[in-house]
């Protein structure tokens, strides 16, 4: 572990002691980084680097944060011009430079990730994207499973720290993350690198009245510092009042520095566009690096030939990096498909396959989830659960007297009660926080499983799912992961359902690399899937059809503790010779029942498939099944065009031609919004009809 003295062991001045060898260290990591930058942009000219974003004028507050924060210890969540904090904590130019030209020795993402996207697991350096803000709601729930999870004295909590520019303060991720914070008095500080433009945006277009600080003293519990951000010594100060009100379980804290930006906002901005010239010299002279060394100079710490001799050795050491970042090797090819999913546990194996232990009566698919849930919540104290709706009741008074909710559809009734408000609770009204926070927590150990409330309103959390989560191993090569489950009630057939209750859109998540999808059928897989999908170490989207919750003719005998069904692995409803029906969902029910009807009246067997998991989906069993019937129909719910049953039928079509005897046929909903009234939504979305009427004409081919 690097502590906040290996800032002064980078250089030796033995007869420099207290705070100015610590403002000695500070110069030399502040022109470190200054360099560094200085020397990637010139590595982008001659094209051994593809992309430079500079972090010239912020490496004052960022290197005193470095100072204070404890690497390994505290969390921190950088952004993309934090590279002066995170040489503070311990990371290596050299490996700054090795990421920039690309090499496979890149230790933050082996040549992945665009430079400084910076990250270190010894460290608690989390692995950021290039995308905005986002990262502020993956730090409050880091810092939210600091609470669940302290080991340290009450008065010396783990701070997360989490940086940004103002220009990201405009993105609803950050307000989502202060309330969040705010009312769950978790210890997170909120660095706001204020350089005035968000690329060739000025702060008073971004941030009404210019200040994202002013904007934010409603907020109850939040400390607030705003500090000039060129200054270490203020900067220190202010950052040192923020971390001890975090650590002594205050609640959160936002230091509002104000910093330069005296280069572009990379080095593909060219901001004499949009800067005067006047505007850019007033920026140079305010430098901080050469502000700090007047300061030196001022108070007799060193003298002209002191500061000469660490630019001597920062040059040297960068050097010397460098020759080595430019003979590292480039990544190996074929591996592109490396870490995508955790190289430790696959849920697709027999480890997952488990008979059950059957007993009692038989019990709805609702039923069996809440029965998982209970059971994993007993079987690990790591699992976390929280949502819209999803507690009893949040108001601890009237838990005492009250029923209890457990969310919309009761699937998770009477766990809140059983395991406390600490692990099972409400979250707000607010589905990329809730996506954000899980991750976070994850992050750090914890699994949770959380729920957004409906399919249809999950749109908001998609950024965080698809730019953040299903990224996060692939991006950082494996050295950070956000195992978690994101349980949501989808589809239609409800009899006044509409637009905003009946969705389906599963295929939009089986294109995202990195996210497993399930989508069981009925009570005793949706038991066994979900429990797979909390013991395995990805990041899990869990639909569980709300037609499904209660119908009778799926229910099954509680399973057992244990029972795990594999993903990828499909069901065979029903055995036949004639025809395939690829499906999954609502429509495997209504796939047997038209099965049974043709069965009657035409005499030939249709053989089912119930693919359970639609990322990783079942190749083996559908070729299998086709080759024997040589006719298919892919059926799903929803609507036609560029559904699920597009990529199976086109598969299907480009590798089992040879075995067809007719068109692979697809059966969805039409191409438009399900409808409040029932006879609309019924000629919508695809019904028994349908599917006899397909097989009858695939039959007759």
């Amino acid at each position: 572990m690097v502590d906040s003295s290996g800032l002064t062991q980078r250089i030796s001045v033995s007869s420099v002691e207290g705070l100015d060898a610590e403002l000695l260290a500070a110069y030399r990591n502040m022109l470190l980084s200054r360099r560094l930058d200085d020397r990637e942009i010139t590595l982008k000219q001659q094209s051994k680097a593809f992309f430079q974003i500079s972090c010239a004028g912020h490496e004052a507050v960022q290197t005193a944060a470095g100072m204070l924060l404890r690497p390994g210890y505290d969390w921190v969540y950088p952004y993309y011009r934090d590279r002066a904090l995170c040489l503070a904590l311990g990371v290596r130019p050299l490996d700054m430079l090795l990421q920039a030209v690309g090499a496979g020795s890149d230790p933050f993402s082996g040549g992945r990730q665009m430079p400084t996207h910076w990250s270190s697991p010894e460290l608690n350096i989390v692995s950021p994207s290039s995308a905005t803000g986002t990262q502020f709601l993956q730090a409050v729930g880091c810092a939210h499973g600091s609470t669940l999870d302290e080991a340290a004295n009450a008065n010396d909590r783990q701070v997360t720290l989490v940086c940004g520019g103002e220009g990201s303060t405009s993105e609803g991720e950050f307000w989502e993350a202060i309330n969040a914070a705010c009312l769950s008095h978790l210890p997170v500080l909120f660095l706001i690198e204020d350089n005035g433009y968000a690329i060739s945006v000025p702060v008073e277009t971004q941030t009404p009245g210019g200040s994202i600080s002013r904007l934010l003293t409603s907020f109850p519990g939040l400390m607030l510092a705003e500090v000039d951000g060129l200054d270490l010594v203020d900067s220190r100060k202010a950052l040192d009042r923020a971390i001890r009100y975090c650590r002594s379980g205050a609640g959160p804290a936002l230091v509002h520095a104000h910093v330069i930006r005296p280069y572009g906002h990379s080095h593909s901005d060219d901001e004499t566009l949009y800067k005067a010239p006047d505007e850019r010299q007033r920026e140079a002279a305010k430098d901080p690096i050469q502000r700090l060394a007047r300061e030196l100079l001022r108070r007799n710490v060193t003298d002209e030939d002191g500061l000469e001799e660490i630019r001597l050795q920062v040059e040297t050491e960068i050097g010397e990096a460098l020759e080595l970042a430019l003979a590292a090797a480039p990544p190996l090819g074929g591996q592109n498909q490396k870490y995508l999913y955790s190289p430790s546990v696959d849920p697709t194996s027999a480890n997952f396959l488990t008979e059950p232990q059957l007993a009692g009566d038989p019990r709805t698919m609702v039923d069996l989830i809440n029965l998982c849930l209970r059971d994993e919540l007993r079987a690990s104290d790591r699992v976390v659960m929280f949502g819209e709706d999803i507690a009893d009741c949040s108001r601890e008074e009237a838990l005492a007297v009250a029923p209890g909710k457990g969310g919309v559809f009761k699937a998770t009734r009477g766990l809140q009660r059983e395991f406390g408000s600490k692990r099972v609770f409400n979250a707000p009204i607010a589905e990329a926080a809730i996506v954000g926070r899980a991750q976070g927590m994850a992050t750090r150990g914890l699994k949770p499983v959380v729920e957004i409330q409906f399919f249809d309103y999950i749109w908001p959390a998609m950024m965080q799912i698809r730019d953040e989560l299903a990224s996060l191993r692939w991006r950082s090569n494996n050295g950070f992961s956000a195992p978690l489950v994101i349980r949501a009630p989808i589809g239609g057939y409800l009899n006044g359902g509409s637009v905003y209750h009946s969705q389906s859109g599963e295929s939009i998540f089986t294109h995202i690399p990195g996210l497993r999808v399930v989508f069981p059928s009925n009570a005793r897989d949706a038991n066994g899937l979900l429990r797979t999908a909390i013991r395995c170490d990805d990041p899990v989207l869990f639909l569980e059809h709300k037609k499904l919750y209660r119908e009778i003719y799926n229910r099954s005998p509680y399973p057992g503790p244990d029972y795990m069904v594999p993903f990828g692995k499909a069901a065979k409803v029903k055995e036949g010779d004639d025809l395939t029906i690829v499906t999954y969902g609502a429509l495997v029910h209504k796939a047997v029942t038209a099965s049974a009807a043709i069965a009657q009246s035409e005499g030939a067997s249709i053989e089912i498939l119930d693919l359970r998991t639609l990322n990783p989906y079942d190749w083996e069993a559908i070729a299998e099944s086709v080759k024997k019937t040589s006719r298919v129909i892919v059926a799903h719910e929803d609507t036609l065009s560029w559904g699920f049953g597009a990529e199976i039928a086109a598969r299907i079509a480009d590798e089992l031609f040879d075995y067809l005897d007719a068109p692979v046929r697809r059966i969805g909903a039409e191409d438009t919004w399900v409808a409040y009234n029932p006879g609309l939504e019924k000629e919508i979305l695809p019904q028994t009809e349908d599917i006899e009427a397909a097989i009858r004409k695939l039959l007759a081919w």
